[in-house]
């Protein structure tokens, strides 16, 4: 378990939001912000030799996880990965094509492509544990750290698709003609995640998120199915630290999300702030969710439509956008957003 007391850190503003406590303003950070849209990451990508090669490179994961938390003063650090370290580390490797995104060579199939993969530890993980170490030293307990990993369904869409898509219906097409090999994958995928996420934590993560990026594509019924009680069944498994889980596209399992053990739910921009409060109700801490376009807006409408949004959450409230920011997002206007938030008093 994470040895950081909240006491102990500079600005545990994300913590004591994500436990329910009451606090002075929201805190905020944003989903991609270490990289993408900092000049310094750029010009860093620039002396390795691919995405990966920075990936699993520990020196350079702490060197851009802390390049935002320098260049923006956000609440927190999120730790720079990516999703797809666990099909690797379980046994399908796969590459980042520039400008096109992962690829992987082979796929998962059929149950024969299922039986050969194997439940990844932690230790299979090094460079991220690693990296984690290094960022904790480094922050010196001024922010927090933000370990997370993507949600089963999600891995699973990848890990059957083979790359990115609009549709998934290569992966959506295995769940009704392998629904057995299909949870046993899951069950799979899980395993891995619950090992990987509680490595980070003994690491030193301090809160965790679950991207279930590919969320909205399924059907309610398969999502109930297919997707949410493996993100209940990873919530129960690490009780050390908080939890926030975001569901994109998910609003039809906004109601479900309210009963699972986790403290945290992301809304993307997608999803109504009241009407989403009502559904899930008081005991949970949303996060989110505005629109990462209005970032491109000039600064009084920025401003104006960051304090509506944080009116309307109106308290167990974390800042942030309704999903990644996007790699030429204006930096005026991000900090413009941070800034507007900083200045917001309950």
């Amino acid at each position: 378990m994470n040895d950081i007391t909240f006491a102990s850190m500079q600005n545990d503003l994300l913590l004591r939001t994500a436990r329910g406590e009451k606090v002075e303003r929201p805190p905020v950070w944003l989903m991609r912000q270490a990289g993408r849209i900092l000049p310094e990451y750029h010009a860093l990508r620039e002396k390795v030799n691919g995405f990966k090669a920075l990936v699993e490179n520990a020196e350079l994961v702490c060197e851009v996880t802390l390049q935002p938390v320098k260049a923006l003063g956000v609440d927190a650090a999120i730790l720079f990965s990516d999703i797809l370290v666990i099909p690797e580390a379980m046994g399908l490797p796969y590459q980042m094509i520039e400008s096109k995104g992962p690829w992987f060579e082979k796929t998962i199939d059929e149950k024969k492509d299922i039986d050969k993969l194997k439940i990844a530890e932690a230790d299979d993980l090094q460079f991220v544990m690693e990296g984690v170490k290094l960022i904790k030293k480094e922050l010196n307990n001024t922010i927090p750290l933000i370990g997370f990993a993507g949600a089963p369904w999600t891995i699973f869409a990848y890990m059957t698709e083979g790359k990115g898509s609009k549709t998934f219906s290569k992966a959506r097409t295995f769940l009704y003609r392998e629904p057995e090999a299909a949870h046993n994958l899951l069950n799979k995928i899980t395993d891995s995640t619950i090992n990987y996420l509680q490595g980070q934590i003994i690491s030193g993560v301090d809160i965790i998120q679950l991207f279930d990026s590919w969320a909205g594509i399924l059907s309610p019924q398969q999502y109930k199915e297919f997707s949410l009680p493996y993100i209940e069944r990873i919530c129960n498994a690490i009780p050390a630290v908080p939890k926030i889980v975001f569901p994109k596209g998910a609003y039809f399992a906004l109601e479900d999300f309210a009963k699972i053990n986790c403290d945290v739910i992301g809304l993307d921009w997608n999803m109504d702030i009241l009407n989403s409060k009502k559904i899930i109700g008081a005991e949970k801490v949303l996060q989110g969710n505005l629109d990462p376009c209005l970032l491109f807006a000039d600064v009084n409408r920025i401003k104006k439509e960051t304090i509506k949004m944080l009116s309307d959450f109106g308290g167990k409230h974390i800042a942030n956008l309704g999903h990644g920011v996007y790699p030429d997002t204006p930096l005026d206007g991000v900090r413009c957003f941070i800034d507007a938030i900083k200045g917001f008093n309950y």
